[in-house]
């Protein structure tokens, strides 16, 4: 993140504990056990207890103290978004919540689901894939390819940031404006329509509690470019589960069968959990809401 920055694009990178060699550097990440925001950012201190503000609860790692305090100048530096927008504490504040957060829990051992018991594993997560990097137990591990493989764990992670970064500044935030449009213009108080397909999800529930309006708008209708798709609001926004899922009779019926169950010519599906459905045209798939909202 910091190579990111002019005054550090040109920076070497030591890695060492020595405490001589270390306190030569400009700045001092992950090691030597002290952190004062200016030239030491570690958080392996047993008096460390700093999180990304009071709104989290996770503890930082030295990578969420970069962050927290670059992480702005850096948003700036990589998009036209500039760090005294309004628009930056919303950039800021997702890219740690969606991309900077996991790797603070996961070099922290927090778990993000306690004493559940996963339902399956996966080895394709960030960390995961940083983790493969390392020299495997009988090859050979020399400072010089531990240098290396640093390298291409930092280009790895740094890629996938600037990624992010780019997305939710040039994709997740202008789509706000037309979530709020389409949500306060809205013809019926259950249904919001989109003309075309939206990252709506984040920013209908931060909509929502800022009209009051949390939990009322059930169904949302979007174009997928050919035909119109109707989805079922989950319960948060991370939930598989829906306020008002799509009614049991019509989940994972299809084409006429479905016609002939809901009377709505151009039906296409119906999930078979509900949260879902295609229709034809938007009209159609306007009245199938409101025919579910009747069931």
């Amino acid at each position: 993140m910091l190579k990111t920055l002019p005054k550090w694009k040109d920076a070497s990178v030591t890695r060492s504990r020595d405490s001589e060699i270390l306190e030569a550097c400009d700045i001092i990440v992950d090691v030597q056990g002290q952190y004062d925001g200016t030239k030491h950012f570690d958080h392996h201190q047993r008096t460390f207890t700093e999180t990304f503000d009071a709104n989290h609860q996770t503890k930082l790692s030295s990578a969420g103290l970069i962050y927290k305090h670059f992480g702005k100048e850096i948003i700036a530096n990589m998009t036209s978004v500039k760090i005294d927008d309004d628009k930056m504490n919303l950039i800021h504040t997702k890219v740690y919540d969606e991309f900077i957060e996991g790797i603070d829990a996961n070099d922290n051992g927090i778990s993000a689901y306690g004493s559940i018991e996963p339902s399956f594993k996966t080895a394709m997560s960030l960390p995961s894939m940083v983790a493969h990097l390392n020299p495997r137990w009988n090859e050979e591990s020399t400072d010089s390819i531990l240098d290396e493989k640093f390298t291409q764990a930092s280009e790895l992670v740094g890629g996938h940031f600037a990624d992010r970064v780019s997305y939710y500044s040039d994709a997740w935030l202008p789509a706000r404006a037309g979530v709020y449009t389409a949500i306060t213009s809205r013809q019926q108080p259950e249904i919001v329509v989109f003309e075309e397909f939206l990252p709506w999800k984040d920013h209908l529930f931060q909509i929502e509690k800022e009209l009051q309006i949390e939990g009322k708008i059930l169904y949302v209708l979007y174009s997928d470019g050919k035909n119109w798709r109707i989805q079922a609001v989950p319960k948060a926004i991370t939930s598989f589960e829906s306020r008002k899922a799509l009614p049991e009779a019509w989940r994972g019926v299809r084409d006429s069968a479905l016609d002939d169950l809901t009377d709505v010519p151009g039906g296409i599906f119906i999930h078979a959990s509900g949260f879902i459905g295609g229709h034809k045209t938007r009209e159609g798939a306007l009245e199938l809401a409101k025919k579910a909202l009747l069931l």
